[in-house]
């Protein structure tokens, strides 16, 4: 997995996030520092037949602010998150529209499920009135790839376009792999990311009948606790976070602002089971590892660690393990956090959305906590940030995720250093 050749560096020149804590990446870092919870009740469908009547919802989005009003209504919700975020992330990034080069401008934007919600809605039209009134914009609103498209339709990209579909870990992989467009030579500039927002029935029951989601229905704000002892599952929940990544030399030719370097990633599979991770952590090991040879980085280098942090009984010591594993001494020595204790884990943006955060804690020089963190589970016994925000020295920062299907990817960023 050690590079063999060298490689264009990719660097990070904008990026905005919307999640459970705010309809911006400036929001939700707030309320991060501040240990805030974004998980409530539910309130997009009735829950009283569920056992679970908590989510990470997106609270005030408007996607008429950011669409024409009868595009989004063409569009899933997923795909007017990416566009409403992508708008902002190129604003960030001091990119304007037209792009300069729009055949050297790629779209990456992952998504785990898609607008599903549209696939149940012509099922109930169908058995209700019929096949005429079956919307004809259906199958486009709810393939996968529509979020990718319509940032590309939005914005006059007509570089490589992918999306990448890994579940849990689809956030992270579709960074790395929006970084080869830019480490290829095929593009300068990739708006990429990923999204998650489908608060349905569906994936709730579906979750619900794994038990694999907290009942901790009555305080939905302590229901996210990763690696503590009383965790119960993961809050299921939604979030898109996109990044404008550059080519170093386009970056400098036009004067952008570096936020960060992409260093590094990779992905692996545990091969293992359809919903349960590697009891080994054999996976996950594999991935952090790969990414950060990928990197040119030693393990005792990497000064923070954004966790893949579920809050799952099963996955937290299975994490643990392998950063134990990979890092030997030093895992007790580096600062580590859970994102999903604050905005639940919205699966195909999470990885994302972490990689945000790990920018800003680059910027800022500091890491906020993991909440609920009220009694650690003697299995999870590394440096998890309990308490409150800190800070700290970070100049290289590590991101993991872990997803169904044993799809595990890491990513590796950075303080920008010259040379």
């Amino acid at each position: 997995m050690k590079k063999t050749y060298e490689q264009r560096r990719v660097v990070v020149t904008g990026l905005d996030a919307i999640t459970p804590l705010g309809l911006t990446m400036e929001e939700t870092w707030r309320g991060l520092l501040a240990g805030q919870s974004g998980i409530g009740q539910i309130t997009q469908f009735d829950t009283s037949d569920l056992p679970v009547h908590i989510a990470g919802e997106i609270k005030g989005f408007d996607p008429r602010a950011y669409i024409d009003f009868k595009e989004a209504r063409r569009m899933s919700r997923c795909s007017q998150v990416a566009v409403a975020t992508a708008q902002r992330a190129l604003a960030d990034a001091g990119l304007g529209l037209p792009l300069e080069n729009e055949e050297r401008t790629g779209v990456l934007i992952g998504c785990g499920v898609g607008g599903f919600e549209q696939a149940i809605e012509a099922v109930d039209t169908y058995r209700e009135k019929g096949y005429a009134r079956i919307n004809p914009f259906l199958v486009p609103g709810l393939l996968v790839n529509m979020p990718s498209h319509h940032v590309s339709n939005w914005s006059g990209a007509r570089g490589p376009i992918s999306t990448v579909v890994s579940a849990c870990a689809t956030g992270t992989q579709s960074l790395g792999e929006a970084a080869e467009f830019i480490r290829r030579g095929v593009a300068d500039v990739v708006i990429c990311g990923g999204v998650e927002a489908l608060i349905h029935f569906a994936p709730i029951a579906g979750f619900c009948a794994m038990r694999a989601l907290s009942t901790r229905n009555d305080e939905p704000d302590k229901a996210s606790r990763p690696f503590d002892v009383d965790r119960d599952g993961f809050v299921y929940s939604e979030g898109c976070a996109v990044f404008i990544i550059e080519s170093l030399e386009h970056a400098r030719a036009r004067g952008a602002r570096i936020r960060a370097e992409i260093l590094g990633h990779a992905s692996s599979s545990d091969a293992f089971h359809v919903a349960q991770p590697d009891p080994d952590g054999m996976g996950a090991t594999r991935a952090m590892t790969w990414a950060l040879e990928d990197a040119g980085i030693p393990p005792e280098a990497v000064d923070y660690i954004n966790a893949h942090g579920s809050s799952t009984p099963i996955s937290d010591p299975i994490e643990t393990k392998a950063i134990k594993r990979v890092f030997g001494e030093h895992a007790h020595n580096v600062p580590i956090n859970s994102t999903k204790s604050m905005i639940g884990h919205p699966m195909g943006g999470a990885g994302a959305i972490e990689a945000a955060v790990c920018v800003l804690s680059i910027e800022q020089d500091i890491v906020h906590p993991t909440i609920n963190l009220e009694t650690p589970d003697p299995e999870c016994d590394l440096d998890y940030v309990p308490g409150g925000a800190r800070k700290v020295d970070v100049n290289v920062t590590l991101s993991n995720s872990f997803g169904l299907g044993g799809q595990n990817a890491c990513l590796v960023l950075g303080r920008f250093k010259e040379s």
